[in-house]
């Protein structure tokens, strides 16, 4: 199949740079790829109202995340402990994403419309990683993260297959994986970038494509690579050396929503061989959804929120920024849970749970 090209999600026109990124080589060579962008400097990454901050922005948030590209210096190079998908989430790379699902809570941070922002202090970040696995040495026993190494998430803060259509920051990081021996990368993409299979990764990065059924995904994964593709690649990438698990993500229910799932189940079962099965394994996540980013989505798709925004089912949750969250009620939850851990043991036994909340 043909390499992806940046086109159909990414057509960046206007670039907006910290001086700083730019006098790196990593911020010169990706205002470089897009050369007739316009240069736009600003002082810093987290204050552009014309791209974030601004709700009003709701009218053109497809546009402002196709066109608009952000490029700072991450100033933070702090590897936190996780303990849940992975032991730990490196300093990003990246923030925001070019995609726009309904749920998505990355944006909160930065205000709703947040295109890219691209970090250029790569070899910065990379050495803040480099130290941290070197002083873990070797783990000492097997956890729901990985059996074997210290699993550092890249990815915490956007979609690396996406990102890696904008400069090597990404690259970098796989590639400065397979120098370890005791740790692994790790990243949730809902965006299939076929240019990754052409890397050597080792099997020291682990990607996780994130299914849900395809009606669902189709109102609520606004600018992803269609699910039934993202399935297609899974043996492509395991083939290519790369660990392939899965994300069951998010869990939204709603009429009818366990046989969609088992549409889905059926679906990944046949759409890949024997190699894939053999070292799968999947997280599942419930819905979290979010009061603020309710309100916007009511100016540009209020029917992705007839399914996300259910107060008869959920109940609200402050999350340690102070924002008001909502999920679905603890003991409803936990009956939605144990019914489709039961559906996916039934249709897919070979398919572990490393992780389920």
């Amino acid at each position: 199949m043909p390499a992806t090209t940046a086109a159909p999600l990414i057509d960046i026109t206007r670039i907006y740079a910290e001086p700083a990124a730019l006098d790196l080589p990593r911020g010169r060579e990706m205002a470089a790829r897009w050369p007739a962008a316009e240069i736009v400097p600003v002082e810093s990454h987290w204050r552009i109202p014309e791209v974030h901050g601004d709700e009003a922005n709701v009218r053109r948030w497809v546009r402002i995340k196709r066109e608009a590209l952000v490029l700072g210096v991450k100033k933070s190079i702090t590897v936190r402990p996780n303990g849940r998908s992975a032991d730990f989430i490196a300093p990003s790379t990246a923030n925001g994403c070019a995609m726009a699902c309904a749920y998505c809570y990355v944006p909160r941070r930065k205000g709703y419309s947040n295109p890219i922002t691209a970090f250029t202090n790569i070899e910065q970040i990379m050495g803040g990683v480099a130290r941290h696995v070197q002083r873990q040495g070797v783990k000492p026993a097997p956890n729901q993260c990985d059996a074997h190494d210290w699993v550092y998430d890249v990815g915490e803060n956007s979609d690396c297959s996406a990102d890696a259509l904008l400069g090597d920051n990404v690259r970098d990081l796989v590639e400065l994986f397979t120098r370890f021996s005791t740790a692994k990368a790790s990243f949730a993409t809902k965006y299939v970038n076929r240019d990754l299979l052409q890397w050597d990764p080792q099997r020291r990065t682990r990607v996780r494509f994130s299914l849900m059924p395809t009606e669902m995904a189709r109102l609520t994964d606004i600018r992803t690579t269609p699910v039934p593709q993202r399935i297609a690649a899974i043996d492509d990438f395991v083939e290519a050396g790369y660990e392939v698990h899965v994300n069951f993500s998010p869990v939204i229910v709603a009429p009818g929503w366990l046989e969609e799932w088992r549409g889905l189940f059926r679906q990944l079962a046949a759409g890949i061989g024997p190699a894939a099965k053999a070292q799968m394994a999947c997280e599942v996540i419930m819905l979290t959804h979010n009061a603020a980013l309710h309100e916007v989505n009511l100016g540009w798709h209020p029917k992705a929120e007839e399914v996300l925004w259910r107060p008869e089912v959920q109940e609200t949750k402050r999350s340690e920024n102070g924002a008001i969250n909502v999920r679905y009620r603890a003991g409803t939850k936990r009956g939605y849970l144990d019914r489709f851990l039961a559906l996916l043991a039934e249709e897919l036994p070979w398919c572990r749970v490393r992780y389920a909340f």
